[in-house]
């Protein structure tokens, strides 16, 4: 009898310590607008699968591609300000109506050369930990963007700055416009979805666009010449946790996030910056038709940089104290780099 009250407790006991991890476990909502297709979506399951990992399965990470939660990425700051999403994949320049400081950290033109990227990495980061804890938000890594060759993408040969004044440009931001505007380029803000259109249509002569992966939008089809301008200076993806949520973890899962996180940054920065990959993109472009003319000089790069800083300090000035302060730090911090 009382080995059967004993094996009966040793039972009961089992089952309210399995019922009481079960009751343990969580699983987050983790929101992304980008489309699945991406590069990034797959480190974004990477994340996921080393959280179920670490966590031997008691905390997992659901990741919503291409904004299938429903939610606009302009309201993202709010959104998890509230705790309405567990976490979300942050980009800074998505968010100059409510935080318009963010979107002056960083630039393009602001590097010239790849590995400044990798230096500037920990300055970024740190200001957009800063900036997204304003609003209640907890970063534990993300993802950095490969950095892609910027190229000007044109129907006619064009691979100098005087080139292009007669030219209508396609570019992705309204600092570029200002840019090119200070160069007396005509530039105007085409989505990527309607950049094949305009170019076919003679809407616009030449594209802004990242060379490495021109070939995903098709560009070799309605633009025959390519010139190397300079590295993307691409601002990073950060893993944002909502505040309510990251509070309502206990210490284990909040390491385990982090642990996670930090391992995708890692992987992602390693990754970044890759010679041969730019290298055997150009050659893929060669073979699909597209001349490849000789990089804008050194004498045009420099030019667009100090037109693309121009305009960076105009849109800072813009975001107030904060995003000159931002602007002050990375350029700075760029400056001293460089000597």
């Amino acid at each position: 009898m009382k080995k059967t009250i004993l094996a009966t407790s040793i039972s009961l006991a089992l089952m309210t310590a399995a019922s009481q991890a079960w009751s343990d476990a969580r699983t987050l909502k983790f929101h992304s607008g980008l489309a699945e297709s991406r590069p990034e979506a797959a480190s974004l399951e990477r994340f996921s699968e080393l959280v179920d990992e670490y966590s031997d399965g008691q905390l997992q990470v659901d990741v919503y591609h291409a904004g299938s939660l429903g939610l606009k990425e302009a309201d993202m700051l709010r959104i998890m300000q509230r705790g309405m999403v567990d976490m979300a994949l942050m980009y800074g320049e998505y968010y100059n109506r409510d935080a318009p400081e963010m979107a002056s950290i960083y630039a393009q033109g602001a590097i010239t050369e790849a590995e400044q990227h990798l230096d500037i990495l920990p300055t970024l980061r740190e200001l957009y930990r800063e900036g997204y804890a304003d609003w209640g938000i907890h970063t534990i890594g993300g993802v950095v963007a490969p950095v892609f060759d910027v190229g000007l993408h044109c129907k006619e040969p064009v691979n100098t700055l005087e080139g292009l004044r007669d030219k209508k440009v396609r570019v992705w931001s309204g600092h570029l416009v200002e840019t090119f505007d200070r160069l007396g380029i005509s530039a105007q803000v085409i989505p990527q979805n309607d950049m094949y259109l305009a170019l076919q249509t003679g809407v616009v002569d030449c594209a802004y666009y990242l060379s490495t992966v021109a070939k995903t939008v098709s560009l070799q089809e309605v633009t025959d010449y390519e010139a190397y301008l300079h590295p993307w200076a691409a601002s990073p993806w950060m893993f944002g946790v909502s505040d309510r949520t990251w509070n309502s973890l206990d210490e284990q899962q909040q390491e385990i996030l982090t642990r996670a996180g930090e391992e995708i940054w890692q992987e992602t920065r390693d990754q970044a910056v890759d010679p041969e990959r730019e290298a055997e993109a150009r050659k893929e472009r060669e073979a699909m038709g597209i001349t490849m003319l000789p990089a804008f000089s050194d004498e045009d790069v420099q030019t667009f940089v100090d037109a693309a800083w121009e305009a960076w300090h105009e849109m800072a000035s813009k975001a107030g104290d904060e995003g000159i302060r931002y602007y002050d730090t990375v350029t700075g911090e760029l400056q001293s780099n460089s000597q």
